[in-house]
């Protein structure tokens, strides 16, 4: 039992979304491992764009960035919209600025499993965009990465129905889950790096 506590963020402001799909096989592979898992669905947060230094903040946004601090590790799954990652799904991420005072801050000594669909033949754009993320939100993110081509062929009504792909996001959900166990064990970043992060301009 890994004893730790994993939350998904993805899919698309579609009705049907494969990245979506994809998302929860890999939460389900989380879940065997025996962590906790919690699925926040672009769709139904419904973020606003984000605006640095907005006063109001929405409660959807104070909910996914409460569970992502308390949280051991991440997965994120985005389809490729145009060579990266959809608008939505980085908007998103900018709401972690909410993160930046947190103790620590941001993503530190968090992993985080990486998921795109595409429709064409490629995926690897999104999940390079969001190794990007993942560094300068100051995570980790685990080798193993799921660009899914034609992911049309790949779900149908919600369900995978391609049996090594299902295969290969179980997988993912094991591995990222076996890591947070090991990044949980004890802190990673150390003081001096944390120090040389802390100086970095603020978001404007």
């Amino acid at each position: 039992m890994s004893g730790v506590s994993i939350v998904g963020l993805g899919g698309s402001l579609a009705q049907h979304s494969a990245s979506l799909s994809a998302l929860r096989v890999a939460l389900e592979g989380a879940r065997d491992y025996g962590a906790d898992v919690q699925l926040f669905d672009l769709r139904e947060l419904n973020l606003p764009m984000f605006v640095p230094g907005v006063e109001s903040v929405p409660v959807a946004a104070r909910e996914l960035c409460d569970a992502v601090h308390a949280a051991q590790g991440m997965l994120w799954s985005s389809p490729l919209y145009h060579g990266t990652v959809s608008g939505a799904f980085k908007n998103a991420l900018d709401w972690f600025q909410l993160l930046s005072d947190r103790n620590p801050p941001y993503l530190t000594d968090k992993v985080v499993g990486l998921i795109s669909t595409a429709g064409g033949t490629h995926g690897l754009q999104a999940v390079n965009t969001m190794e990007f993320a993942v560094r300068a939100l100051r995570g980790w993110a685990v080798p193993l990465v799921l660009p899914i081509p034609q992911a049309w062929q790949v779900f149908k009504g919600g369900s995978v129905v391609d049996s090594r792909v299902e295969q290969q996001l179980r997988a993912l959900g094991h591995e990222l889950a076996r890591a947070a166990q090991l990044f949980a064990a004890g802190a990673v970043t150390t003081p001096e790096a944390s120090t040389v992060e802390a100086q970095v301009e603020p978001l404007r």
